[in-house]
């Protein structure tokens, strides 16, 4: 069973630059050809100040600061997760160039199927060099028991 105690837990908060290589490798990885995503041109002529942060990018750069050692304290072992599920609510637009800051917790632990699967839901709040809100992220972790 996970440890319950984990709910509020808050991660370190942490910052990254966001840099135009890493973008376009991403955008390439996931196979997007809007050239918006790859050619600082495009996104000028677009309307963006530079090359616009794909949808999904967030999360690469959540993990890179987020260490594992929570889940020894929430009774968790890596051999017994799966990736439940990402979501996003965008508020308004990150580019090349930003720096975000992620402040993340744990909101909620549930469990399914009398306790076979337990959740581990966490909320992440995005914010830019400007203290704006750029996105929430809401991101699901399943835990399988026996």
């Amino acid at each position: 069973m996970i440890n319950r105690d984990i709910i509020g837990l808050r991660f370190p908060p942490h910052r990254a630059v966001v840099e135009a290589g890493q973008l376009r490798f991403f955008a390439k990885a996931i196979g997007e050809t809007n050239p918006v995503y790859f050619d600082d041109e495009a996104a000028r002529a677009a309307g963006h100040p530079a090359l616009p942060v794909p949808p999904t990018f967030f999360f690469s750069l959540e993990q890179a600061g987020t260490p594992f050692p929570w889940m020894e304290r929430a009774g968790i072992t890596i051999a017994t997760v799966l990736h439940g599920g990402q979501g996003f609510t965008y508020h308004r637009m990150a580019h090349a160039g930003d720096t975000l800051h992620f402040d993340g917790h744990i909101s909620t632990v549930y469990d399914k199927k009398g306790g076979a699967l337990e959740f581990v839901e966490r909320q992440t709040r995005v914010t830019n060099q400007k203290g704006e809100w750029v996105a929430q992220m809401r991101r699901l972790l399943v835990h399988r028991n026996g």
